[in-house]
């Protein structure tokens, strides 16, 4: 009974549960179409949507003037656009209408300007679009506007293909003589090899002839180049001024505020990303332009195919080692943000790989309109507010030059105008070192591009900032030398100065600028020397340099001889610093073995470089002024490089003035004598310091010596046995001394 109970019992509550299920599911039901009701209702009654349906529907020839309702649904569509952006199918429905002329020339500027992407424009909108400049009604300057508009917001267009297969009917505007700048920059960012035709390659080289040689045109004469040498054989200047102006000045400040409420990124092709952070600043103008965009892909789409070849492409932002990039390598498809190769050491690895030229290009552009931008451009000092952001930009900047070692030649131009305006303290390490990155300047303007806004900035700075110049100036010299002694020919007629342009100088051109840069860091040491009382720390950066310019022959391949100014050599020689003196032995004895090398090649081979007879002159002058001062104890005689009346050294009191400067006597090594006196001779209670000077205390004062690390002057002295040939004879001739006693 109670079993049966218990079964009654189960069976109510479970029909109890179903019915509570349905009337449960019917509610919910009912809350959902009730929901929907209301949703539509409430899309029924917005202003924009309203708008957007008006604008989609409006008849053409619908009056414009007196037309409230056309007011009142533009500013709706305004209000949206200006505070969070348009989306994708507002943005088709608006361009259609502004560029078909339903209602009018009038309202079209207007719409334009207010095209903000909240994310992506479809591309299918802006191909209907570039139709409609064919019809003939739309007046220039709002053909202008529509392509400026274009170009702004490129990188936020939904994919390419559709554009490049229009290609030509673009190329048709470039006659329109207004329209050719904004058209050739349009024509730059969808090029393709398989655009690239002799007949468009005429059609430029016609309107060159016409215009005059207009950086637009270059510019994509040189893309065309890139992909066919062979159709383009106009030369195309290696340093070009930029050729695409920055079109977006209507939208940028608009693009950054939505930006900032979407909190999303909007990218643009002229410049880089407008990057808003969530942290405040006092500075009037925001500098979006330091930051590095994140690594996309130009087509938002994960499986990609080219039109014209069928062949697959793969976004590099899929490929995550090096493995996937060599499978990948003919196959990769760039980012639509050329910057974010800087943030990608793939992305990098790629260009030292392939080398593709249209990539360097593209990336040259970006990086030229970031630095002009952000550094030259604005008024407000907004670099030096925004240090740390503009030294991770710099710093990431040269990492990838070091990685590629190379400098790109927007970098390049940026610093020639930037050196003119520089105070020199502002982010000094990192735009020294973008300097010491340029490649060899011609000897016809390295004067007027480097040499005088550096030599104003040397006089005029502290010692610090002359020796990061020295050492800048060293590093600079050192990059050139090893790109001679790379790409230098087999047949030294001329050399290639870089792997990614078509720069050639000469040899005689090379060597040129060499002397030219070498020359003028010797005006700068001597006089510098002079300003900071030959302090020991500059003169240090100046000997590193001088240490590279004495093996430029033997260490480099370069045939020339260049020696240092009498401004550098006294003050080392003459230095209370023994490592200055010993390093200054060092690149005396160095001087020497290049010049004898140089001497022996010239008496065997006819095709060796003739060294001046003032270059012996100089050396021969300098090695008899350091062996009589240190080593024969014959400082001031006749026919020295230093001398001083007799009644001036008599007057000075010094006692046996001509061996003040000797190894015993110097003051840089007169600690090193006493402590070599004391410990030879430590009974004695009087010091007499040229007992050092007798025969087996000499080699031991020597040897002593030598073990202390100064192994110039055992270079210079022992193992070129320039003391002993000296010692009999001035022998200041035209003749390099030999290593024979």
């Amino acid at each position: 009974m109670a079993a049966k109970l218990n079964r009654s019992g189960s069976s109510d509550s479970d029909s109890l549960s179903l019915n509570d299920q349905s009337v449960s599911s019917r509610s919910s039901n009912r809350s959902l179409r009730v929901a929907e009701k209301e949703r539509k209702k409430n899309e029924a009654e917005d202003p924009f949507v309203v708008a957007v349906k008006y604008f989609s529907d409006v008849e053409a020839g619908t009056p414009v003037y007196g037309n409230d309702e056309l007011e009142r649904n533009l500013v709706a569509v305004e209000r949206v656009a200006y505070s969070k952006g348009l989306p994708p199918e507002a943005i088709s429905v608006m361009l259609e209408f502004a560029m078909s002329l339903r209602m009018g020339s009038s309202p079209c500027v207007r719409v334009l300007k207010c095209l903000i992407p909240m994310t992506v424009v479809p591309q299918e909108a802006v191909v209907r679009a570039v139709v409609w400049l064919s019809v003939g009604k739309i007046s220039i300057s709002t053909q202008i506007l529509f392509i400026k508009w274009v170009l702004t917001i490129f990188d936020t267009i939904d994919a390419k293909d559709q554009l490049r297969a229009i290609y030509g009917f673009i190329f048709s505007f470039v006659t329109e003589e207004n329209l050719c700048p904004f058209i050739c920059h349009l024509l730059y960012l969808l090029t393709r090899k398989e655009s690239v035709r002799v007949f468009r390659v005429r059609k430029l080289l016609e309107l060159q002839s016409k215009l005059g040689r207009q950086p637009f045109l270059l510019h994509l004469l040189s893309l065309y180049k890139v992909f066919c040498p062979e159709l383009v054989t106009l030369s195309i200047p290696s340093r070009m001024r930029s050729g695409f102006r920055n079109h977006n000045a209507p939208w940028k400040s608009v693009l950054i505020a939505v930006q900032k409420r979407n909190g999303s990124q909007i990218a643009s092709s002229t410049s880089l990303p407008f990057t808003v952070k969530d942290k405040t600043s006092s500075r009037k103008r925001k500098h979006c332009h330091m930051e590095l965009p994140a690594l996309s892909s130009l087509v938002n789409k994960q499986d990609q195919t080219e039109p014209s070849s069928g062949r697959k492409v793969v976004p590099l932002v899929q490929l995550h080692s090096f493995t996937q990039l060599l499978k990948n390598m003919h196959r990769i498809e760039l980012p639509a943000q050329m910057g974010s190769l800087l943030g990608s050491s793939l992305a990098l690895q790629y260009l030292d790989c392939v080398q593709d030229e249209s990539a360097l290009l593209r990336l040259n552009f970006w990086l030229g309109y970031a630095l002009h931008e952000e550094f030259l451009f604005c008024s407000d000092g907004g670099a030096s507010q925004n240090s740390e952001e503009a030294l991770q930009f710099l710093d990431k900047l040269l990492s990838t030059q070091h990685f590629l070692q190379e400098a790109f030649s927007s970098s390049e131009a940026f610093l020639y105008k930037f050196l003119s305006v520089w105070d020199g303290s502002l982010l000094r390490p990192q735009i020294l070192g973008l300097l010491s990155n340029i490649p060899v300047v011609p000897s016809s303007q390295i004067g007027r591009l480097l040499f005088e806004p550096l030599m104003q900035l040397f006089f005029t700075s502290s010692l610090f900032f002359k020796c990061g110049l020295i050492e800048c100036l060293n590093n600079m010299l050192l990059k050139w030398l090893t790109w001679h002694s790379v790409y230098a020919l087999e047949d030294d007629l001329d050399i290639s100065l870089n792997s990614h342009t078509s720069i050639n100088m000469t040899l005689s051109g090379f060597k040129d600028s060499v002397m030219e840069l070498v020359h003028f860091v010797g005006r700068l040491a001597s006089v510098g020397l002079q300003l900071e009382g030959c302090h020991s720390l500059l003169l240090s950066f100046i000997l590193d340099f001088y240490e590279t310019v004495c093996d430029t022959f033997l260490k480099y391949g370069l045939p020339l001889v260049v020696m240092p100014p009498p401004g550098v050599f006294y003050p080392a020689l003459f230095s209370p610093d023994p490592v200055s003196v010993d390093r200054l032995a060092y690149i005396m004895y160095r001087y020497k073995v290049n010049l004898t090398s140089a001497k022996s090649q010239e008496k065997v081979t006819e095709q060796a470089f003739h060294i001046s007879r003032q270059t012996f002159r100089e050396f021969n002058q300098y090695l008899v002024v350091m062996v009589n001062c240190l080593w024969n104890s014959k400082m001031f005689q006749p026919g020295m490089g230093v001398q001083l009346g007799e009644e001036l050294l008599l007057k000075s009191n010094v006692p046996q003035y001509w061996t003040s400067f000797d190894l015993v006597h110097h003051p840089a090594f007169m600690s090193y004598a006493v402590d070599f006196h004391q410990r030879c001779w430590p009974g004695r209670k009087d010091m007499d310091l040229n007992s050092i000077k007798h025969s087996k205390p000499w080699s031991w004062y020597l040897e002593y010596l030598y073990s202390q690390g100064y192994d110039g002057l055992k270079q210079i002295f022992v193992q070129s046995d320039i003391g002993w040939q000296l010692t009999t004879g001035h022998g200041q001739g035209d003749s390099l001394y030999t290593q024979q006693r």
